[in-house]
């Protein structure tokens, strides 16, 4: 019988520092990825050594006005930084190792990866100019590597990215399987499928604690192997006659191999184009991770040396983002390649939350400029890194976990997948289904969540890393909403007396030649408002501005039926 319900912390659960049991425990911490997709970010705890899996960003959402990217809280680990031994990442994905950048600024540790994932993070460390001083180790998916008092050793899995892992923790307490992303894949475009044969290992020693990926748990059945892209490539290449422009993640190795192979079995010549999709080329081919015969490649300055139909163009752009290369081709706006009638554009990704609508109108844009376009479910041109129910009921079984935490996805796909979980017989008692900032305790015999700590978003905004707040974003939606108005008056100091203004500007309120009417009202009402404060002996300017805010607010509603952020500016002579 499947239970609606988890254990879930109470929603009273404390923010106060947690304190330590006097036994020996082991404290899991999402900060980010539970509750979400993005940042993905877990806090492993035991009484003398701390390791943190992953530091991921998320991309904001549309109405996170002007910020740039959104990465996790480490007040904790800041708070207990003599404990932090070291940060391993799960694989090369932006929403794993995304934040590694800001997370390094803060706490200088040592950090694990495979040769591919480490040579992706070089490039972002380069640009926060961290590269120099950042302690690096390059691991290989088998070894075991010892950080603190803990044993970790990197298990091969299959992703949408080369040099994926999952990871195995041996704790004083107990061994913990943290999956990261995988799909169990049995025919992989590299032929490393995910090693079920070392996670059955550790499920008969006894598995303590599973995290694992939620992404898929929604969706029933097995996903595709990535080999039924490149029999769709295939086909569409065949079919052919103009350019082929392909866009996907420029991490996602295997499908660039892929695409490769289709086009040289159809003689073509393949070029990258867009600045990360020429940096992972460059890095796989380095690694051995992709193979390119020689002659395929060239340059984006050599694509008008060879006619249409043997040209594959691989681009960024797949989410629409803001100045990458397909959406300035999409609209006219990329000088190296123009798009026209008979190209053929292939997006080769599924959205992520909250792109849907940049990537609909980067489509709407392809089509108005006369390219076919091929993009969602049409022709199999893309499947998930991300196991579906099936693998993810493998994985309990291979690993017989005794307690589990879904981990990576939004809140109801986490409780998607603690139903798979008990469904094994796992207990549903030791099923703990968490949101970011939630700590799960486990001692010799019980496991419980023992409190709660900041969990919390920490925007980025240009230069800035925390300075902008809920306060600021909700005062940007204000702004966005309704406009602004600047009332500037200037009053003698001794009586308050207006002496000059006041003067009114607008900005996205209302638009000046349809709206002086409303401006000289507003200008009006002002000055009643400045004479009536006078008679009443206002003449502290704080005062003054208080009372004009209020007053001018009420009487703009009342006669527009908007709130314009007002802001009164009183100078005292």
């Amino acid at each position: 019988m499947l239970h609606e319900f988890f254990p879930t912390p109470h929603d009273d659960a404390s923010l106060e520092p947690l304190d330590d049991p006097v036994d020996p425990f082991l404290r899991v911490i999402p900060l980010g990825g539970c509750g979400e997709i993005g940042r993905n970010t877990t806090v492993y705890e035991t009484k003398d050594d701390i390791i943190v899996v992953d530091a991921g960003v998320q991309f904001p959402e549309e109405e996170m006005l002007g910020v740039d990217l959104v990465i996790n809280d480490v007040s904790y680990l800041l708070e207990r930084r003599h404990k932090v031994r070291g940060l391993v990442l799960t694989h090369a994905h932006e929403d794993h190792i995304g934040g590694v950048p800001f997370f390094l600024a803060q706490l200088n540790v040592p950090v694990y990866g495979t040769d591919v994932t480490l040579a992706l993070l070089r490039g972002k460390l380069r640009e926060h100019k961290l590269l120099e001083k950042a302690d690096l180790r390059v691991v290989d998916p088998g070894d075991t590597v010892r950080i603190g008092n803990v044993d970790v050793g990197f298990i091969t899995v299959t992703h949408s990215v080369s040099g994926s892992c999952s990871l195995a923790l041996r704790t004083p307490l107990g061994t913990i399987i943290h999956t990261g992303d995988f799909k169990f894949d049995q025919t992989p475009i590299d032929n490393r499928p995910t090693d079920m044969a070392l996670l059955a290992e550790y499920g008969r020693e006894g598995v303590l604690l599973l995290a694992s990926d939620s992404t898929n748990a929604e969706l029933p059945g097995h996903t595709l192997s990535e080999r039924v892209v490149g029999e769709t490539f295939n086909d569409i290449f065949a079919q052919c006659s103009g350019r082929i422009i392909i866009t996907m993640f420029a991490s996602n190795v295997p499908r660039l191999q892929q695409t490769v192979d289709a086009a040289t079995r159809h003689g073509r010549k393949v070029c990258f184009v867009g600045r990360s999709m020429q940096n992972v080329s460059a890095i796989a081919l380095e690694h051995g991770y992709l193979e390119i015969p020689s002659g395929v490649q060239i340059r984006d300055h050599e694509l008008d040396n060879y006619p249409d139909d043997k040209l594959v163009i691989c681009t960024t752009g797949s989410q629409g983002e803001p100045m990458s290369a397909l959406v300035r081709m999409a609209a006219n706006d990329y000088k190296r390649v123009k798009l026209k009638r008979g190209d053929t554009v292939i997006i080769s990704a599924t959205p992520i939350p909250g792109n849907e609508r940049s990537i609909g109108r980067t489509i709407n844009n392809l089509f108005k400029l006369g390219v076919n376009v091929i993009y969602g479910q049409q022709r199999l041109a893309h499947v998930s890194g991300h196991g579906r129910q099936e693998e993810l009921l493998l994985m309990l079984n291979l690993t017989q976990p005794k307690y589990f935490l879904p981990v990576h996805g939004e809140y109801r796909m986490l409780v998607q997948h603690a139903r798979l979980a008990e469904r094994i017989g796992i207990p549903d008692d030791h099923i703990f289904v968490a949101e970011n900032g939630d700590a799960l305790e486990i001692t010799a015999g019980s496991a419980r969540f023992a409190g709660r700590i900041s969990g919390a978003p920490v925007y980025v905004d240009g230069l800035g890393v925390g300075d902008v707040g809920n306060v600021v974003l909700r005062d940007r939606r204000h702004l966005s909403g309704d406009g602004m108005i600047v009332v500037t008056v200037t009053v003698d100091s001794e009586d308050g007396k207006v002496l000059a203004g006041p003067d009114i500007t607008s900005r996205g309120f209302t638009h000046t030649g349809d709206g002086e009417g409303v401006l000289d009202q507003v200008r009006r009402e002002a000055s009643a408002i400045m004479e009536d404060g006078a008679r009443n002996g206002l003449t502290e300017w704080t005062t003054i501005r208080e009372h004009v805010h209020k007053g001018l607010q009420k009487f703009i509603y009342d006669r527009t039926k908007r709130r314009p952020m007002i802001v009164p500016v009183v100078m005292e002579v």
